[in-house]
């Protein structure tokens, strides 16, 4: 299964409550926080929300 790597670039200040929610189910907490996680729709919805805050890359 393919999965994707997820790193925190930008602060969640001034974010949504939305935003804050989708960054914490994540696992990232802080600026440079790096998570790797399954390619699923739920995963994907929760990058989308916050693509402006993130980097994706998919591994192997």
């Amino acid at each position: 299964m393919t999965e994707l790597k997820v790193k925190q670039i930008k602060s969640k200040i001034g974010g949504t409550k939305q935003q804050r929610d989708s960054l914490r189910s994540l696992g990232l907490h802080h600026v440079g926080d790096q998570v790797v996680k399954p390619d699923r729709p739920e995963i994907r919805g929760m990058i989308n929300a916050v693509r402006h805050l993130v980097t994706v890359e998919e591994v192997d």
